[in-house]
């Protein structure tokens, strides 16, 4: 629901949503969403090149800013063991393909167009360890260069934040860094120590 208000897919019942200050609805659609990246869970891919489905993000790159593009997002970890490299087609909805690949192409479709905002949706739910290992080295090249939003109910992808959001039901229940909310909130606490405790076991 955030994102969808932050992307005005849906449009708030009351209240108003800022960036920097501007009413997003003083922006043109157009406007607004070239100021915004948005990396879903399912990595959605085309039945096109690994070259092209990156191309997607900004229609007029070259093939040289997409490659750097695939090797900050770690793209090129795999490609470089395929024949064809980046000009291998990944078949439907990227069927050759792992989760974790597809979802670095996704990563790296943002990278390439260096949005100010970027809304990353659970990007590592569906992950192994490996996979999300990489995954989170590659979110946290790109999130230097913008402001990064992040749902996530794996909270290993949000304990380096600078501010962290509890959401219960709707509601916020508690804020802070990772470290604050250990200690105070026990909600997240509670979570947290499961999640650590399953890794542990696996």
């Amino acid at each position: 629901t955030l994102f969808n208000l932050i992307t005005r897919l849906i449009e708030p019942n009351s209240g108003l949503i800022k960036l920097n200050g501007t009413n997003i609805k003083d922006l043109s659609l157009k406007d607004l969403r070239s100021l915004i990246s948005v990396v879903r869970q399912d990595g959605m891919v085309f039945d096109e090149t690994i070259l092209e489905n990156i191309r997607f993000g900004k229609p007029t790159a070259s093939d040289r800013e997409i490659r750097e593009a695939a090797k900050m997002a770690y793209v090129d970890e795999f490609t470089n063991e395929l024949k064809d490299g980046l000009n291998t087609v990944v078949g439907p909805r990227g069927s050759t393909l792992s989760g974790g690949q597809r979802q670095r192409i996704s990563i790296a479709r943002a990278f390439l167009r260096k949005s100010p905002l970027l809304l990353l949706d659970e990007p590592t739910s569906a992950l192994d360890s490996k996979s999300e290992e990489l995954i989170q080295k590659s979110l946290s090249n790109l999130a230097k260069h913008s402001t990064t939003i992040t749902i996530a109910h794996r909270l290993s992808t949000i304990v380096d934040s600078d501010k962290v959001l509890v959401l219960d039901n709707g509601k916020i229940v508690g804020q802070g860094k990772h470290s604050k909310l250990l200690l105070e909130n026990s909600l997240y606490s509670n979570l947290f120590k499961s999640q650590v405790e399953k890794k542990n076991d696996d």
